[in-house]
């Protein structure tokens, strides 16, 4: 643990520590002002506050309560498991009898038989938004590393895997669109950061700051933890999770430099497999000249070109996604077995393309992905308006006709994929309230991270095709005493590629096992 008198906590301007190339930067100190009141989320009412006030006495480990219920120790090899389930506000701004209440699922994980040993807690909050914890099958990765000295919390974030989530079925009990936008408004990274605090304070007898490992959309929660509830962090932990902080909304901004990155891994694909380029022209000009424009897919949705190129969303930022996408393409085509029959794409071809998009099991991705760029203003569909400032060069068709390679898309949902992909179409008019919503809460505190008093260490990611380095390094300028680990040895995925060296190397850096020049 870096002590409360180490100079890193003093600097504004990050310390770089670079993979590749070494370097430091000169530090330039500023006055520390005294921790800052919490501010609020609302003008006259603050959700942490409120939060705050309602949290009552705290609940020992596995004491259950009617907020609270703890399950018994279970097992997977090297690990010891135990289920928490917790009650929780649907809307923390509202009086805790009055809001509508959801479920929050955690569990906490320990090496064995370390059960009964006291432990800090390191709270993982993970990528989306909309996506849910796995639970680990053994000890590897970085969870071995980190259950050598910390008691792990799997959270599942609120409307993901078994806290109420929101699937393509739950969500068709709304009676209106419009009632599922007004609920879906609570389920963002304010409402995450109040949901962490509801569990540390009960957890923990003594409700003590912990940990907080923020992978990607998690990281971007974790910096909202930082901003409006920075007394319940020991330290913060970040990989391939620095979010932009401008107001209003920062997603064109994000997008122009987005759509750059994924030109570039697209010209990087290609050349690693340059056999694909026409595999993909010849794809799309099936799919164009196709009744209806598509090919029918398994789930029932459409395979049209510019679902196709929706599989560079998983297939071009990690690190085994290139090879993925080239073993599908090879099976693109069913064998011509009778002479005359008709050249179709396989089956196996289609599943694969579905198995690549997740829509259909986590539609709360697609419904919430621009909004979590949005303060105080609408996003209005930025990925499409920014798609179509690149000159036609993410027109499929356009570029298979005239033999030029076709692009691929990234972390981009468009309006036109509530009406292509099949799990989606019920929410078109959900999605398209989203769009034009301006009232979104804020989601950071600019004056609160310049005068950061928490230990945070960052693993950047030179060539991350979703969190672009240029927005990283922007976003860490403003957070003081942030120390910057810059790679190109990792991509997106380090975590899951490597975790228990970009865990361990963290840690190194607030504990004092790396030097900070």
């Amino acid at each position: 643990m870096l002590t409360t008198n180490a100079p890193a906590l003093s600097f504004v301007k990050p310390f770089l520590l670079f993979r590749f190339r070494a370097f430091s930067t000169s530090p330039r100190t500023i006055s520390i002002f005294p921790a800052t009141k919490l501010h609020s989320f609302h003008s006259r009412r603050s959700r942490v506050c409120a939060f705050i006030a309602m949290t009552g006495n705290n609940a020992a480990a596995g004491v259950s309560s009617p907020e609270h219920v703890a399950g018994k120790w279970y097992s997977v090899p090297d690990l010891r498991l135990r289920d928490h389930r917790f009650t929780v506000p649907l809307d923390y701004a509202l009086d805790r009898d009055v809001s509508p209440k959801i479920s929050l699922f955690a569990r906490e994980v320990v090496a064995v038989g370390k059960e009964e040993q006291s432990l800090p807690y390191l709270l993982f909050l993970q990528g989306g938004p909309g996506f849910e914890c796995r639970g680990p099958t053994e000890s590897s990765g970085w969870i071995n590393k980190a259950c050598e000295e910390f008691r792990v919390v799997l959270m599942d974030q609120r409307g993901t895997g078994l806290s109420t989530p929101l699937s393509v079925s739950s969500m068709l009990q709304m009676k209106s669109a419009k009632d599922l936008v007004d609920y879906l408004k609570h389920f963002r990274a304010d409402s995450i950061v109040n949901d962490a605090e509801f569990i540390r304070v009960r957890l923990d007898p003594d409700a003590k700051p912990w940990t907080v490992l923020g992978q990607s959309y998690g990281g971007f929660c974790a910096v909202t933890y930082l901003s409006f509830a920075p007394q319940g962090l020991k330290q913060v932990l970040l990989t391939g999770g620095t979010p932009p902080l401008g107001n209003g909304c920062s997603a064109d901004s994000v997008y122009r430099v987005a759509f750059e990155q994924v030109i570039r891994q697209n010209e990087k694909y290609y050349k690693r497999f340059p056999q694909d380029v026409e595999i993909v022209r010849e794809i799309v000009k099936h799919l164009a000249e196709s009744e209806g424009g598509g090919v029918l897919l398994p789930s029932g949705g459409i395979l049209t070109p510019r679902v196709l190129q929706l599989v560079g969303l998983s297939a071009l930022g990690s690190s085994t996604g290139f090879e993925r996408l080239h073993y599908m393409l090879e099976t693109a085509w069913d064998p011509v077995i009778v002479p005359g029959a008709p050249k179709l794409l396989s089956y196996c071809f289609l599943k694969a393309v579905e198995n690549f998009l997740s829509f259909d099991t986590n539609p709360l991705y697609a419904l919430m992905q621009e909004t979590i760029y949005c303060q105080g203003a609408s996003s209005q569909w930025s990925a499409q308006r920014i798609r179509a400032e690149y000159e036609g060069k993410f027109d499929a068709i356009k570029a298979a006709k005239e033999d030029h390679p076709v692009l691929f898309t990234g972390e981009m949902i468009f309006p036109w994929m509530f009406d292509e992909i099949h799990a989606l179409k019920p929410f078109k008019e959900a999605a398209n309230l989203l769009a034009e919503k301006k009232d979104w809460t804020p989601l950071y505190n600019i004056e609160t991270l310049k005068n950061n008093k928490v230990p945070v260490a960052a693993a950047v990611y030179y060539e991350d095709m979703y969190v672009n380095f240029k927005v990283a390094m922007e976003t860490a300028s403003q957070i003081a005493g942030i120390r910057l680990w810059i790679t190109n040895e990792y991509m997106h995925s380090g975590l899951r590629d490597a975790g228990g060296k970009v865990l361990d190397h963290l840690l190194g850096m607030l504990n004092g096992k790396k030097p900070l020049f």
